[in-house]
């Protein structure tokens, strides 16, 4: 078997453009992205996973004239790979910011733990939901099907042609407004309900001033929030592949522009 040099330059430049956009990837996504996986790791899962590219998507343009426009589309592909990492980043933060805004009203605001991955100080409640949602979603082989989005935006925008960045970026953004959106509709209800609780309390201590409101407030909005959250627990079987389902179509929209 005879491979020539024009083939092997060939496969060399497939592996260059996938390895730019994945590596970008598995830079920034959750579960293989954040500080506890080391950079080897990350960057042998780009390299194996460009590599098992090569056969399925070729036609990438040559890498054998360097110029400032491969460049610049070189930083593109880089900027794709890494928006869809940050897309999934903002789904898994949509959790966190439930699990603080309910632990806030709670009073768990002292009850402060470093989060690991991000290297950032969070609620328990935060640093629980997010535990749930990285071990709901690999149940749901969530990491195969971003993987899958990733090869079918190579199709959609093959390497060295990025169509409408600024549409790409606005995309992106609107996904971060997306996820403060469903970080509070999804703590309203416990949020009202403990609000509710606190109003109690402040309409007992008017009545009766004698009664220490901060030596019974506290365990009892702690117990009430409990409750609260066992409820919203009960249907997370039910709720949360939706929520998997609607990301997915928004970054499928994102990726294919």
């Amino acid at each position: 078997m005879v491979v020539s040099l024009q083939t092997l330059m060939g496969g060399l430049s497939d592996f260059v453009w996938n390895l730019i956009r994945v590596s970008g990837f598995f830079m920034v996504v959750p579960i293989f992205g954040n500080q506890l996986v080391p950079r080897r790791v990350r960057l042998a899962l780009s390299v194996t996973a460009a590599l098992a590219l090569v056969p399925v998507l070729g036609g990438g343009p040559s890498i054998a004239a360097w110029d400032v426009g491969m460049l610049a589309d070189m930083g593109l592909q880089m900027l794709m790979g890494i928006g869809l990492g940050f897309a999934t980043v903002i789904f898994f933060q949509l959790f966190v910011i439930t699990g603080q805004f309910i632990g806030m009203q709670m009073g768990l605001g002292f009850a402060a733990m470093v989060d690991p991955g991000n290297g950032v100080q969070v609620t328990v409640w935060s640093q629980f939901f997010l535990m749930l949602v990285t071990l709901s979603f690999l149940v749901l082989n969530g990491h195969l099907v971003l993987f899958e989005i990733l090869v079918t935006g190579f199709k959609h925008v093959p390497q060295g042609m990025v169509s409408d960045v600024q549409s790409f970026a606005f995309q992106i953004a609107a996904m971060g407004g997306w996820m403060f959106m469903g970080g509070a509709l999804l703590a309203l209800p416990a949020v009202v309900s403990l609000l509710i609780v606190n109003l109690a309390f402040g309409v007992m201590n008017r009545s009766a001033p004698q009664l220490n409101v901060f030596s019974l407030g506290f365990p009892f909005s702690l117990l009430f929030g409990l409750v609260i959250i066992w409820f919203l627990l009960s249907g997370w079987a039910d709720q949360f592949p939706q929520l998997v389902g609607e990301f997915f179509e928004r970054v499928l929209q994102v990726q294919n522009g």
